[in-house]
């Protein structure tokens, strides 16, 4: 709870610091670590905090990691327990930029291609996170952001054990949906 409580104070002073920010407390974000043939492996969060500083491309995430939704509860519970280890790590984090990101050319629900790199705090590991790909697009008082990565299980130090290892792929598709208002 302590960690949660710094990591929303950062948020807080990110905010604080923004001019022109845009916040979202609703942003999705999905994974899937599924392998041909094998049960579905697929999670879902809808409840991503994401801000954004539009004078300067800054953007961060936080999410609870308990927040994910699966179809089956006992997966679920395995990832919660024996995975993520939610309770001893509740959040991840994201702090990066859009790279060479600028507000001209977004009027009028125009999308733009934009590569996002920063750093993803999951598992109690930070990793950096270079050419994510997304869309970005601003209709009215809203800028919309959807894009998609891949990360390495492995690389945050989640072991997958020898009898499901067939069945769950280490490499991790992560996809996020963002719509984010003017504050």
């Amino acid at each position: 709870m302590k960690q949660f409580l710094t990591t929303l104070l950062i948020l807080a002073t990110f905010i604080l610091q923004a001019q022109d920010k845009y916040l979202t407390k609703s942003g999705s974000l999905g994974f899937e670590a599924s392998v041909p043939s094998f049960e579905e492996v697929k999670a879902k969060n809808e409840s991503v905090t994401v801000i954004l500083n539009t004078e300067n491309g800054e953007i961060a995430a936080l999410l609870l990691v308990k927040g994910f939704r699966f179809k089956n509860a006992l997966m679920e519970e395995h990832f919660n327990e024996n995975y993520a280890e939610s309770e001893l790590y509740p959040k991840a984090t994201f702090r990066g930029k859009i790279v060479n990101f600028s507000m001209v050319g977004l009027e009028g629900s125009k999308i733009q291609k934009v590569t996002i790199e920063g750093k993803l705090d999951f598992h109690g590991k930070t990793k950096q996170v270079s050419h994510i790909t997304a869309n970005i697009s601003k209709n009215e008082h809203i800028i919309s952001i959807e894009g998609s990565f891949i990360v390495q299980a492995s690389d945050f130090n989640i072991e997958i054990p020898k009898i499901v290892k067939n069945k769950l792929s280490n490499e991790v598709h992560v996809a996020f949906n963002f719509d984010l208002v003017k504050k």
